[in-house]
């Protein structure tokens, strides 16, 4: 379950290096290699040690009993509404290094399978008996949209924003979820309005810092709602440890959209003076393209 701790929606990324995608009959699944379509994003339910994943048309992926080709043991994955949530919509994650098999609760697993039509782009549910299939069932998380937990503290007002003061830089960060398309206080409250040191903060001091994730291939969907932290101070490191705590996601690095070419570089030093709104973007460090970016880094 570790891959998919704080986890709200997710793209699952298989060895072919395409996308468990939901057709657009809204019936069927298969794979693709655009992982930034809205069918390509599956919203995550927890149910004990199991997980539900649901499609862009609220339709669960379930493995069902029918043959995907007569004679062959593999079983068709489908987009269903069960009367009853039973078994076929209940997928167990385990674990394998950075990736995860997801297993039926009858000890299939979710396959995508290579090969020739028609197996190729198809996705069934079996247990794989050939050593050239075995990394078919294989499958990398892509964390698009997370979970925050809500504070105790309920209906409280959203602390106002003031000017940019040298001190702030020395104070510990303090955070608060905000909509990107909101000005009220949507997402999250912060612990009592407190800081780390557990002072309370004064009056909603620092900036708000508006994120995306993106997945390993530095790709993220500009479409999608911003998450927001309030944060004090103007240091990068602390900024990517609080984010990293936010997120629930190790080793990143917090990049800028360029406004001249949309090519992200990382943020380096210090962030801007004057205690501005930033937008940026939260990399994996083990991202494809983190290394050609990293070349053109951004300091203020």
């Amino acid at each position: 379950m570790e891959l998919f701790k704080n986890a709200k929606a997710v793209r699952l990324r298989n060895i072919h290096n395409k996308y468990l995608t939901a057709d657009e009959d809204e019936e069927s699944v298969t794979q693709d290699r655009d992982g930034s379509s809205k069918n390509a994003k599956w919203t995550v339910e927890f149910v004990d040690n199991i997980i539900r994943l649901k499609s862009c048309y609220n339709k669960y992926l379930t493995a069902s009993n029918q043959p995907f080709l007569l004679g062959m043991t593999g079983r068709k994955v489908t987009q269903t509404v069960p009367k009853k949530l039973d078994s076929s919509v209940q997928w167990e994650p385990i674990l394998e290094g950075k990736q995860v098999k997801l297993r039926t609760r009858y000890g299939q697993f979710l396959r995508a399978n290579g090969g020739l039509p028609p197996w190729r782009n198809s996705v069934t549910h079996d247990i794989p008996h050939r050593t050239a299939t075995q990394e078919w069932i294989f499958w990398h998380v892509d964390v698009v949209e997370i979970v925050v937990a809500h504070s105790p503290v309920a209906n409280k007002p959203p602390p106002a924003l003031v000017p940019y003061s040298d001190s702030f830089a020395s104070d510990s960060s303090s955070v608060s979820e905000y909509s990107s398309k909101s000005p009220s206080f949507s997402r999250q409250e912060s612990n009592d309005s407190t800081g780390t040191s557990g002072s309370p903060t004064r009056g909603g001091e620092g900036r708000v810092i508006y994120f995306h994730i993106a997945n390993e291939n530095g790709d993220y969907d500009e479409g999608e709602e911003e998450l927001g932290i309030q944060f004090k101070g103007n240091d990068v490191t602390e900024l990517t440890k609080r984010l990293e705590e936010v997120c629930g996601i190790e080793n990143v690095v917090v990049c800028t959209k360029s406004p001249l070419n949309g090519n992200l570089y990382p943020l380096r030093l210090q962030l801007p003076p004057n205690n501005s709104t930033m937008h940026v973007v939260v990399v994996p460090s083990s991202s494809d393209g983190i290394n050609e970016f990293s070349k053109g880094a951004m300091a203020f």
